[in-house]
């Protein structure tokens, strides 16, 4: 139960990155529910509540950070120009631990995924935003996103969106993902709330495990 709820925070978090201006350094605040018509797994999911994220971005790098009771301290860090991901978890029952790998797109994961232009429109924190509508066929397990993705912040990857290469072009600042785990349909809505240029220290996008945590 506990490796299924570190499953269903990291797809949201990694998700889990000033009106209509580039953005290209800064801090990033992003609010995430998580839903179910499966009544038990929706009560496994209203213990976690609404999580709050805080992403950290500095040009390609990204550094995603979030902590509940019930799962945990998230954190997933980025560099887009060199395609390594690490990810730090400390949950309860686990320990810390670690795992570091590549995000290689290859052109046989890109015929699995679909990506179509919507027409619909929103507007977050002033950022105009396109909708795109994402499906992704893995093993057997469907997984269909909806993001709505501003054009001025460029160059930086989610977890969702390095998984795409270069069929979408910019950040989500809202999205939705609808996928089946354990017979039941999940939710996962995110919205930013907040986003705050300024300087970031260059220490947190290290790509170095911090000491005390083993690989998972």
């Amino acid at each position: 139960m506990k490796k299924f709820l570190l499953f269903i925070v990291a797809v949201g978090l990694s998700l889990t990155t000033i009106a209509q201006e580039k953005f290209t350094e800064g801090e990033i605040t992003m609010k995430q529910t998580m839903s179910s018509s499966n009544e038990d797994v929706n009560s496994m999911l209203s213990e976690i509540g609404e999580m709050i994220t805080t992403t950290y971005v500095d040009g390609a790098k990204t550094r995603t950070e979030s902590s509940n009771p019930m799962s945990g301290d998230v954190t997933v860090i980025i560099d887009a120009e060199s395609n390594e991901l690490l990810q730090l978890t400390d949950m309860p029952g686990l320990g810390k631990k670690y795992t570091s790998q590549k995000v290689e797109v290859t052109e046989e994961m890109l015929k699995n995924i679909t990506v179509t232009e919507g027409s619909e429109t929103k507007n977050v924190l002033g950022y105009d935003l396109k909708q795109y509508i994402i499906t992704m066929n893995q093993d057997g397990a469907e997984m269909t996103m909806e993001m709505f993705i501003t054009d001025k912040i460029q160059g930086v990857k989610t977890q969702q969106t390095a998984m795409l290469g270069e069929k979408v072009d910019g950040y989500p600042l809202y999205m939705v993902i609808k996928m089946n785990q354990m017979g039941a349909e999940i939710v996962i809505k995110s919205e930013v709330t907040k986003m705050e240029a300024k300087s970031i220290d260059d220490n947190k996008f290290s790509l170095t495990p911090p000491e005390g945590y083993t690989k998972m």
